[in-house]
């Protein structure tokens, strides 16, 4: 039993074992060399992320949704090359928005070459993403073109809140189907889909990583508050600071707002304080980790990962469900 990838999947066979880690290896290369240049300031920038490391969470689902046909065909690592180029650009994008300094335990890039720098940066990156993806087809391109659409109505959701009388929880949820779960959906549908998978196949694979991409965002919503900056890679509270109102936020609004607890008010009160002062945002982050909001941050994030590995159910049996299966509980454990 081996440990596949930065994620520490554990592999219970040998040949699915081999073959994970050498399209992993393979999609590696590919994000390297998708990044470079004729200019060399842009691959430097291109690059920063990629050379950063992360988890290939989304690579490693396209691997193994894979198995379920011929991991092997041509089209498998570029879908996952094109998937995780989408992802990185994002985090680019991201980061300006969100005023970060750190990612994936590296200076940023906002922060290192400034706004601009790191927005266009993020543009090359769907650019030659787009480039691999002409070659999938046009099916693929559809598929990518969609879940990209619904990934930027999630951002704009979330910038724009909750209408009038919808809830702040359901519509957060809303959000993170969108801005995390579709591209996760995808990696699944193009792992089967370029496998050559029976269609029923490639509709579960899309289904459950709809739901293990929105208990994934979820986990890191837990992680932002309860890890420091060795385990996440970032620095603890950053949405915390950057007023993001994320799932234990949200949670904690709504039960100061249903039982009027004086400690949940102040806590709140706290919250729509100034957090980039540096001892309220640790008291903010002390209280916040001893809070019920917090674990019930936690269920959701236990409830997305059940309802993904339930969608297994119609699989084959193999060790390919297996490593799948185990991803749920991999993602519940980094909420811990």
């Amino acid at each position: 039993m081996t440990a596949v990838g930065p994620f520490g999947l554990s592999v219970r066979d040998q040949a699915l074992e081999a073959d994970v880690q050498t399209g992993l290896a393979a999609v590696e290369a590919g994000l390297l060399d998708a990044t470079k240049s004729e200019v060399p300031f842009i691959t430097e920038a291109a690059q920063h992320l990629v050379r950063a490391g992360g988890k290939r969470f989304r690579p490693l689902l396209v691997m193994l949704s894979a198995q379920f046909g011929d991991p092997h065909a041509p089209g498998v690592v570029p879908a996952a090359v094109v998937v995780e180029l989408t992802h990185l650009a994002t985090l680019y994008h991201d980061d300006v928005m969100d005023e970060a300094l750190v990612r994936r335990g590296v200076e940023s890039a906002n922060t290192r070459w400034g706004n601009s720098v790191a927005v266009l940066t993020g543009d090359f990156l769907f650019a030659r993403a787009s480039h691999i993806l002409a070659d999938l087809g046009p099916e693929a391109v559809r598929i990518q073109a969609e879940a990209f659409e619904r990934l930027v109505t999630g951002q704009i959701l979330e910038t724009a809140g909750p209408r009038d009388g919808h809830d702040p929880v359901e519509h957060y949820l809303d959000v993170i189907a969108g801005k995390t779960g579709s591209l996760v959906a995808v990696s699944g549908r193009f792992g089967a889909m370029m496998a050559g998978a029976d269609e029923r196949v490639v509709e579960v694979l899309t289904q459950y990583g709809e739901r293990l991409g929105v208990a994934f965002q979820l986990a890191d919503d837990v992680l932002d508050i309860a890890s420091d900056s060795h385990e996440s890679g970032k620095t603890p509270g950053t949405d915390l600071r950057e007023g993001i109102a994320t799932l234990p936020v949200l949670h904690l609004r709504a039960l100061a707002e249903q039982h009027g607890r004086a400690e949940d008010l102040e806590l709140v009160e706290l919250l729509d304080g100034d957090l980039t002062d540096d001892a309220r945002h640790a008291e903010v982050l002390r209280r916040l980790r001893v809070h019920p909001s917090l674990e019930l941050a936690r269920r959701d994030t236990v409830r997305y990962a059940q309802e993904a590995r339930a969608m297994l159910a119609p699989l084959a049996d193999g060790y390919a469900k297996a490593a799948l299966a185990e991803l749920c509980d991999l993602v519940v454990h980094r909420a811990g």
